[in-house]
Parts: structure tokens; sequence; C-alpha cells
């Protein structure tokens, strides 16, 4: 299951309890809170009540029925036959919904607003009983048992003559008559229950979503960053500081993302320095097995010539070492770097010029000319990276022409080009032109370059944000630096 759909699932699974319980605990208290404030409202009704009904119950005039001239008694039928027509919070209210009885001591019934019970024994109704013995008295009776909807609340107070309880007044009042504003109040409740589950669950779906989106983009960097799959080419020139963009993600998931790239740092420094030692290893291997192997045989009575042959043979391997060496440290240099730092506008032929001028003693000792043509245009470049790279091309062009041939180097605009008569490269080879330690047999067949050369090359470019594009010609191969007008900000 997705760490989307868990998040998910977990959030309505807890929201929608917790929806439940709240929902069950308010659809549950509106009915009981509803009748309370009813009966706190009849208490104060029936104690009013009974205060004006005092003086005709001492003296008297409430005893009998319908026909007694009682104040009291008038005054309460008058209040029944009232017309109303008031509007509460929306509902029409058009009748008037007390029902008054009042009982003498004894519990006997003396006056009912509704003339259902005049002479009927209440004695043993909780709210005459409680009341005639001093405590508070309120019953809920229903008129049909099995209907809730039927149900009639009782409040009772006390009539009190001369100081003593002479009798009982009662105020009664259907709960039908607040049923609907009970109703309506549960149906707002639950739909806005309903709206409070639809927003929680929007946002669930936002905070699931954000938080999924910050975790896919972990993942992604951790993806990209962890290097090439089994039987995927490796860029040998890209370097450990060329690192993709840190994920800009808050809170803990912005520490794990620190904590990642931190880890990909060492991981790929150790990468990188394992991969230079291992190619290291495997170039120094043949000039350090023809050095010992030629010191081996000078140790030995050797002819003149013979000796001759294996000290320059010692003299060359150590050349080999020598340049690989610095080659390297000239390129692990640059890759440190993120950016040339080019500032006055440079020439790019001034730096041919100089490239020349130090190849033109190696490419005269094998008959080779350097000829230039162009003047180039000029740019924000670093003199000294382009000059180096335009002379490891112009050696590695020296390898592979032909003795008495010519090596030409064109300039146009922000392009510079070096071309040899040599035999070119298998076209399989081009896209790994470039790569450290990775080289072509020279014309003799033999393997006497280290790759690192073209590396620098091509590092150099990529500091000044351009490219190296190679071509063969036949005869010969093409080496094109494009530079770019403007020099980058920098790398990684």
């Amino acid at each position: 299951m997705r760490l989307g759909i868990r998040l998910l699932f977990a959030f309505f699974l807890i929201n929608g309890i917790a929806a439940f319980f709240v929902l069950r605990v308010f659809m549950a208290e509106i009915k009981p809170s509803v009748r309370e404030v009813m009966e706190d409202m009849m208490v104060d009704t029936a104690n009013i009540l009974a205060e004006l009904a005092s003086e005709d119950l001492g003296a008297g005039r409430l005893a009998g029925g319908s026909g007694q001239a009682s104040p009291f008694a008038q005054n309460v039928r008058r209040y029944a036959s009232r017309p109303v027509d008031a509007a509460i919070w929306g509902f029409s209210k058009q009748s008037l919904d007390y029902r008054i009885y009042v009982t003498d001591r004894d519990g006997r019934v003396l006056f009912d607003s509704e003339n259902r019970a005049v002479g009927a024994d209440y004695s043993q109704w909780r709210d005459v009983a409680r009341t005639l013995r001093g405590e508070y008295g309120a019953r809920s009776t229903r008129e049909v048992d099995s209907d809730d909807t039927t149900g009639v609340m009782h409040v009772a107070a006390p009539i009190y003559v001369k100081g003593e309880i002479a009798g009982v007044l009662t105020v009664a009042k259907p709960t039908r008559t607040v049923q609907r504003f009970i109703d309506r109040a549960e149906r707002k409740v639950f739909m806005g229950g309903l709206l409070l589950l639809a927003l929680s669950a929007a946002v669930g779906v936002a905070v699931t979503l954000w938080m999924v989106w910050n975790v896919r983009r972990l993942r992604d960097y951790a993806l990209s960053v962890q290097g090439p799959a089994d039987g995927e080419h490796h860029d040998a020139d890209a370097p450990p500081t060329a690192a993709l963009a840190v994920p800009q993600v808050p809170g803990e998931l912005g520490d794990l993302a620190r904590a990642m790239d931190r880890m990909r740092a060492r991981l790929e420094g150790r990468d990188y320095i394992e991969g230079y030692v291992r190619a290291l290893t495997h170039e120094l291997k043949s000039p350090v097995a023809a050095i010992r192997g030629a010191g081996e045989l000078l140790q030995d009575e050797l002819p003149a010539a013979d000796r001759a042959e294996f000290a320059t043979q010692v003299v060359q391997q150590s050349e080999r070492l020598q340049r690989i060496i610095d080659r390297l440290l000239e390129l692990s240099k640059l890759e440190q770097r993120h950016h040339a730092e080019g500032r006055a506008p440079v020439a790019l032929q001034a730096c041919a010029e100089a490239a020349i001028g130090q190849t033109r003693g190696r490419a005269a000792q094998r008959g080779i000319t350097l000829a230039l043509a162009g003047t180039g245009g000029s740019g924000p470049w670093e003199a000294e990276l382009v000059t180096l790279a335009l002379t490891n091309l112009l050696d590695n062009a020296i390898d592979f022409a032909p003795e008495g041939s010519t090596v030409q180097v064109a300039l146009q605009g922000s392009t510079v080009a070096v071309q040899d008569t040599g035999p070119g490269v298998p076209d399989y080879a081009l896209p790994r032109l470039g790569e450290r330690f990775f080289t072509t047999a020279r014309p003799g067949g033999e393997r006497s370059g280290s790759g690192l050369g073209l590396a620098i090359v091509r590092r150099v470019m990529a500091l000044h944000g351009g490219q190296m594009v190679v071509g063969n010609t036949a005869p010969g191969l093409r080496v094109a630096l494009e530079f770019a007008h403007r020099a980058p900000h920098g790398l990684g």
C-alpha cells in the first residue's frame, strides 16, 4: 500500500471516529438541553402563578368547577383563549400551550384550565406529592406510552396561605411544542458536522498530497544521486562537487534532505577517489612495469647500444609517468572549481598563439607544422584555462598527425578548432573522448596516452559553459571548442 493511501486511510479513520463521537454527543445533548431550558422557564411561571392564586385559594373561591367566578380562574381562562401569532426564529407560534391546574392540600384538583380533572385525586402524582412535602415537584408523562412525542412536562409550585402550604399549582406543557426547535437544532448540528467532516477531509487530502509530494521529491533526489545503475555508462568527467540541488522542504523533511545531501557528498567523494585510484593504478601499471624491466636488465652486463636503449626507455617511461601525474593534478584542480574566473575580455587568438608557442618545439621534433588561421573573437573567459585546453588539443593532434603534416588551428567568432590529418577515431569511440584514462591507439599501434588531456579540455569547456565537439573529417580529426559569450555563474 502506498504512503499516500496509508496516510489518507489513517486520517479518515481518525477523523471519522472523532466526528462520529462528537456528533453523537451533540445530537444526544440537544433534546435534554432544550427540555432543561423549558423546565427552568416553567419553574418561574409556576411560582408566579402560585403567588397569584394564593389569595383565591385562601378565600375558598377556587373550589368548584367552571362556574366559579374566581379572578384567578377568569384570568387563566382568558389567557387560554387569547389569539397569538408569534414568529420565533423562523417558526410561527399560533397557540398557547400551558395547562394549569390547582390542587388543595389533600391533592384534589380544585381548578383545571382545560376542565379535564376537576375533583380528581392527584395526590399520588409526583409533582403534587413532592410539592406538598415541601420538595421540588416535577414529572414528565406520556399521553401515549409508546410515543415519546406525546410527553407532557409538569412543573409544580406550592401555594402558600398564611405561611403554610395550602395547595399546589402545576403548569403542564407538551414537549411536542418545542420538538420542532429540537429537530431544527439537530439538523443544523448534523449538517454542520457533515460540513466539518468534508472540510477536514479536504484538509487531510491537501496535507497528504503535500506530504507525498515532498517525500517523492526526496525519493527522486535520492534516486538521482545514487549514480548510474549496473550496466549504465558513467560520465568520468563529472566531478564530485557537481551536486544536484537539495529539495527545499520544511521541518523534519528538510533535515532529512540535508542529511541525505551530506551523505551523498561523502559517498560521491568516496566513489570519486576510488574511481581515480582504480584508473590511475591501471594507467601506471604499464610504465612502472617497463621501468622495472629495463632496470633489471641494466643490472646485467650489456653491450653499450643495448644499455643506451634501455636507459632511454627508462627516461621515456619516467616522462610518461610525470605527464600522467601532472595532468591528473591539473584535472583534479579543475574539477574542484565551479566556474571560470574570466573578468576582462580575452582574445582567442592570443590564447591560440600562446598554445602554439608551448607546443611548437615538440611538433618540430616530429616534423609537424602548426598553422593558425582566422582572428576569432573575445569574451569573458579565463585566458590561462583557454590556453591550457588548446595546448592539450595540440599535444593530442601532434601524437596522431603523420610526420611532415600540418595541424591547423582555425579561429572563428567564439569557436576555435584544431584539425589534424591523422587516422581519426572510430565512430564508436567518439562519444567517450574526454573521459579520464580513455584513449585510442596511436598510428603506430601503441597506447601511450592517458586520455587526461581531452578530459582537461572538456572540464575547461564545462567551466566556461561551452562544449567540445569532436568529429572525423577523413582524413583526420577535428575538435572544436565552442565558448559561450558569457561565462556561467557556476556549476552544480
